[in-house]
C-alpha cells in the first residue's frame, strides 16, 4: 500500500477528474494522500476533500508564490487549523525563483507570510509542509530564529517540525533540514533521467526521515512524464527511491518502521470528532497509517504481522 504526502486535488485539472482519480488510487493501492492548501479561497474545497472522502486528510496555507490573494492571518490559519482532518500548516516557505524584476530585500512579504504560518505551526503543534525554491539560506535561517532553534528562546510553545516537500536542493541543505529534526520528501522528478544529483540526495537522507510526493498534478513521474499527474502515479517515486535505497544501503529497515511515532502528521488525529464516518480512534490510527505506509514501502517488505505490531505502538502513544 502506498500513500501521496502531497497532491492538488483541488486544482482544476484534477477535481473534474476526481471520481476517476479515486479508483485510479484504489487500483494503485494507493490508500491515503495529503490534499495541500495554497490559498485560503481555496480552503473550503481542499478541506471538504478532506470532509468527504476517508483517504483524503487536509492542510491550511498560503503558497509562497501566490500573489493577489487574501493574506493569511494567524487567526485565519489558527482557527482553520482547528478543523476536523486538518494535519497541517502550508504549504508554506519561500520561492525566489520568478523575481519578475524585484530584487530579494523586496521580497520581504514573502519572508512575512512564511513567519506566520511558522508561528501558527508552533501555537498548533502542526507540521509544516515547505516549500524552498532559490532560497534555502532565508528558508532556514528564518525557520531556525522562528521556529524555536535558537540558544535564547525562552518562549513554551514546541520547536516546529515538519516536511520540506519536492526536495530539489542540495546535500547540504538536506542535512541542515535534517538537523531541524525535519523530514524531506521527494516527487516524480526523482525518476528523472537527468535527477542523478536528486536521486544522490535521496540515497543519502535516513530512511527514517524521508516521504515520497506527487505534488500532483505536476511533474508526472517516468512512465507518465508529460502527462497530468495523480496521486496514483505515487508508487512510480516509490520504487525508484525503494531501488537507490536498498543497493545503498541494504538490510530490511525493520529500526525504520519502528520509529512511526515520531512521524510528521502523528499527532494531528488526536483531534477532531472523527469525520467522514470515523471514530476519534479510527482517525488517530488512520493518521499515523498515512506515514507508516509511505516508510514501510521504501524499505525491503516486512512481514505482515510485524507491520500491524508497528502501527499499533504508534496508535497508542
Amino acid at each position: 500500500m502506498f500513500t501521496d504526502s502531497h497532491c492538488h486535488l483541488s486544482f482544476p485539472e484534477l477535481r473534474s477528474q476526481l471520481p476517476v482519480i479515486l479508483d485510479a488510487m484504489t487500483a494503485a493501492q494507493v490508500t491515503r494522500a495529503l490534499c495541500i492548501c495554497t490559498t485560503l479561497e481555496e480552503f473550503s474545497e481542499v478541506h471538504a476533500l478532506a470532509t468527504g472522502h476517508r483517504q483524503l486528510w487536509a492542510t491550511v496555507g498560503v503558497h509562497p508564490d501566490n500573489e493577489d490573494v487574501q493574506e493569511a492571518t494567524l487567526d485565519d490559519l489558527l482557527s482553520r487549523a482547528a478543523l476536523s482532518r486538518v494535519v497541517g500548516i502550508g504549504e508554506t516557505g519561500l520561492d525566489y525563483y520568478r523575481l519578475n524584476g524585484r530584487s530579494v530585500a523586496e521580497m520581504e512579504w514573502q519572508r512575512q507570510r512564511y513567519r506566520v504560518h511558522i508561528e501558527a505551526g508552533r501555537r498548533t503543534d502542526l507540521p509544516l509542509v515547505i516549500h524552498t525554491r532559490s532560497a534555502s539560506d532565508d528558508t532556514l535561517a528564518i525557520l531556525r530564529e522562528q521556529g524555536g532553534f535558537g540558544s535564547q528562546e525562552t518562549s513554551a510553545l514546541p520547536r516546529s517540525r515538519g516536511v520540506f516537500h519536492c526536495f530539489t536542493e542540495t546535500q547540504a541543505v538536506a542535512r541542515a533540514a535534517l538537523d531541524l529534526d525535519f523530514y524531506i520528501s521527494f516527487s516524480g522528478i526523482l525518476t528523472f533521467k537527468n535527477a542523478a544529483d536528486i536521486r544522490e540526495v535521496a540515497r543519502f537522507v535516513p530512511l527514517d526521515r524521508l516521504l515520497i510526493e506527487t505534488d500532483s498534478p505536476y511533474l508526472a513521474p517516468v512512465p507518465h512524464r508529460g502527462k497530468t499527474n495523480s496521486p496514483a502515479f505515487v508508487p512510480h517515486v516509490a520504487r525508484t527511491d525503494r531501488r537507490d535505497q536498498g543497493a545503498q544501503r541494504g538490510g530490511s529497515g525493520r529500526d525504520h518502521v519502528g520509529q512511526c511515532g515520531r512521524v510528521v502528521y502523528a499527532r494531528a488525529g488526536v483531534r477532531g470528532s472523527g469525520s467522514a464516518g470515523m471514530s476519534t480512534k479510527q482517525m488517530r490510527l488512520a493518521v499515523v497509517a498515512v506515514l507508516v505506509l509511505v516508510q514501510s514501502l521504501l524499505c525491503a517488505p516486512l512481514a505482515l504481522a510485524e507491520t500491524r505490531e508497528a502501527l499499533f505502538r504508534c496508535g497508542e502513544r
